[in-house]
This record gives C-alpha cells, sequence and structure tokens, in this order.
C-alpha cells in the first residue's frame, strides 16, 4: 500500500494542508501514521476516511460530530449499529434540509416568474387584483400549475 505525504493528499482531496492539519488536530483523523521524522503519512484507507469527512463536513454535520463518527470507526465491527444510527440521523436531517431549501428555491422562482410577468407587462400592476395592490391569488396558481408541475427552469 502506498503512502502519501499531507501534500500529496491534499492534491488527491483538493483539499489544503492546512484543513487536514485542522482535522487532525481536532480529532477527526485519529488513525494517521507519522513516519521517523514525525511527518503525517497517508495511505489509501486514509484517503477514503478523508473522503468521508469531506462529505459529512459539505452535509454541515459539525466537527465534533464528525471526530465522534470517526473515533467509532476506528472502535471496528462493535460500532456498526451506532455508526448506522449516525448516519441514518443525519440523512433524516439531510433529506429536511434538502426540502426546506427546494421549498425556498419554489419560492424565488415564483417570485422571479412574478417580476418577469410584471416585467412583460410593463408594470407590477399586472399582478395586482382590480383596483388594489393585492396580487391576484389566482396567479400563484398559474404559476404551480404552469411552471412548477411541469418543471421549467426560472
Amino acid at each position: 500500500m502506498s503512502n502519501y505525504s499531507i501534500g500529496e493528499v491534499a492534491k488527491k482531496t483538493a483539499m489544503t494542508p492546512s484543513t487536514i492539519r485542522y482535522y487532525e488536530k481536532e480529532g477527526l483523523l485519529p488513525f494517521v501514521q507519522r513516519d521517523t521524522a514525525s511527518r503525517r503519512t497517508f495511505n489509501e484507507v486514509d484517503l477514503g476516511f478523508l473522503e468521508v469527512i469531506d462529505c459529512m463536513k459539505k452535509s454541515a454535520i459539525p466537527v465534533k460530530e464528525i471526530a465522534d463518527f470517526m473515533n467509532l470507526c476506528v472502535q471496528g465491527d462493535s460500532s456498526l449499529e451506532q455508526r448506522l444510527d449516525f448516519l441514518t440521523d443525519h440523512e433524516q436531517q439531510l433529506e429536511e434540509k434538502i426540502a426546506e431549501l427546494e421549498d425556498n428555491l419554489d419560492f424565488l422562482r415564483w417570485k422571479k416568474w412574478y417580476y418577469q410577468r410584471a416585467l412583460e407587462a410593463g408594470t407590477e400592476e399586472a399582478n395586482f387584483l382590480k383596483d388594489s395592490r393585492v396580487v391576484d391569488p389566482e396567479l400563484k396558481k398559474e404559476f404551480e400549475r404552469d411552471v412548477l408541475h411541469r418543471k421549467l427552469k426560472y
């Protein structure tokens, strides 16, 4: 199995050496070995762990929780159920966040559609009920029917 320096790992993972050092300092890399000159050395298994850490970090899992998960990994088979539970919990949290973001995106698309319609009409009043500043509720229904259900990208 090949060994890699921190610089080589940084290139392979698109992480900076300082990020990798930070992860080690925070306990995310409890398995990292050092050579006789006390330089960190990494192998293919370590690269796999870094991929897990990177995914968790991008999924907004706090560093402390990632460290806890990595320590479970080091424990071996005795922690399999705990690791599965951890990932199941975070999968649910991520799915909830994605649903929230999709709702936000739908709303932004609605507003974009609304302003495009006003721009084409030359006035925002085209979106209001007659003789008022209240948005015509039928417009939202039209948007949902014509845009969201056809999954057009606005």
